[in-house]
């Protein structure tokens, strides 16, 4: 064990450019942080110094020479560009087949199946933006208590539902039955339970959402690390993204505020093993809203944490800062992006400067932290040897 901590933090969406099959997912020119840095000009000046304008040209951007952390790029291996596809692909999970998508709504068989096991009938079945879809149908909602079923891009079956007409234990328990249905051809990663408040023109979403995902395979880096008798602590929603397999302690967040903070807390206890961090405001607030402006203040306020993330890392700790997939805000579409993801690689016992190239996995990602602890996964070349220090 060369590294006795690992800091896994998942800027979620945060690609840095199109891979060669993105026209096959309908994301020809996407660049997520080309993107967003040709905005305007962003006040980033710790991931400069890490190295992020050196993975690649960015507007606006320095491309340091001598750079704090060992930096590259990842490609995503599996087939999709999902939440679920990008996580467990960093947990050395590599999917030959995608998860069904639903572009155009669910088909009559799973809704119907789905309103039999309920006892009530639905609205939306169709593929929308959470928010707009809560606006559009939120008074029909109120007015019968049907639910609202809504997908994306994503392989989601979303359940919405107004906290005062569906309970939210209710809304769980529809969940739940969603998910014992969606089995086979059907199998969607995730379900998740969409409660929002509010009234007539101003339905806004609660942070009582739950995701229900299929579990992963056996073998995953997160059980590795638990049966080696390991801390494996997840902060935001990555319990969820593995059906809160191997996670020892799992801390949900309200968004990246509260990821950062807790995770700074964290590292300030005594633990060996790996703390594991999803920031899903960029996704979730920017991404998916078309906000570049949004997603540049986010990637400010997480850059002027990133001194206190610094000076927090103990002599055998490494971080490693990352992504799961793109979500450009300035594409005409609001969904995920097939995008290569930044690597930047750094902590006090690990070499500066080190271009790791363009990975052909993110789970060289998982290989890498697996090597450190004496573990091997499936899928994933480690750069491990690339980046230890003395």
């Amino acid at each position: 064990m060369f590294f006795h901590r690992t800091i896994l933090i998942v800027l979620d969406s945060a690609g840095i450019g199109e891979m060669p099959d993105a026209t096959a997912f309908g994301d020809t020119g996407s660049h997520t942080l080309g993107h967003v840095c040709a905005h305007r000009p962003l006040r980033i000046p710790n991931l400069e110094e890490l190295g992020l304008g050196r993975i690649e040209p960015l507007a606006h951007v320095r491309a340091v020479a001598n750079p704090r952390a060992a930096f590259g790029k990842a490609a995503l291996a599996s087939n999709g560009k999902d939440t679920t596809s990008g996580h467990w692909e960093l947990a050395g999970i590599v999917l030959e087949r995608a998860f069904p998508t639903y572009p155009s709504g669910f088909p009559a068989e799973v809704i119907e199946a789905f309103e039999r096991a309920i006892q009530r009938k639905t609205l939306g079945n169709c593929a929308a933006s959470g928010t707009e879809i809560i606006s559009q149908l939120g008074d029909e909602h109120v007015r019968t208590g049907f639910p609202i079923v809504y997908t994306s891009a994503d392989s989601v079956f979303q359940i919405a539902a107004h906290e005062e007409v569906i309970s939210v234990p209710q809304l769980y328990e529809m969940c739940q039955t969603a998910r014992r249905l969606l089995t086979g051809s059907h199998e969607v990663g995730r379900v998740i339970a969409r409660p929002f408040v509010g009234g007539p023109g101003a339905y806004i979403r609660t942070v009582r959402r739950q995701d229900y995902a299929i579990p992963p395979p056996a073998g995953m880096l997160l059980d590795q690390i638990l049966n080696a008798g390991l801390e494996s602590i997840g902060v935001g929603k990555i319990a969820s993204i593995y059906c809160d397999r191997g996670v020892t302690h799992s801390y949900k967040t309200a968004g990246n505020s509260e990821g950062i903070t807790r995770t700074l807390d964290l590292l300030r206890q005594d633990f060996r093993g790996l703390l594991f961090t999803n920031l899903v405001d960029f996704d979730m607030l920017y991404g998916h809203r078309n906000d570049p402006e949004g997603y540049a203040r986010a990637l400010e306020e997480f850059d002027a944490c990133l001194p206190e993330l610094v000076s927090s890392l103990k002599p055998r700790d490494l971080c490693i800062l990352t992504a799961d997939h793109g979500c450009d805000p300035v594409t005409p579409s609001t969904d995920h992006s097939r995008e290569y993801v930044p690597l930047l690689v750094f902590g006090p016992g690990a070499l500066s400067g080190v271009d790791l190239g363009t990975r052909a996995s993110l789970a060289d990602v998982g290989q890498t932290v697996a090597e450190n602890f004496g573990l091997r996964l499936q899928h994933g070349t480690s750069f491990l040897s690339e980046i230890r220090g003395s």
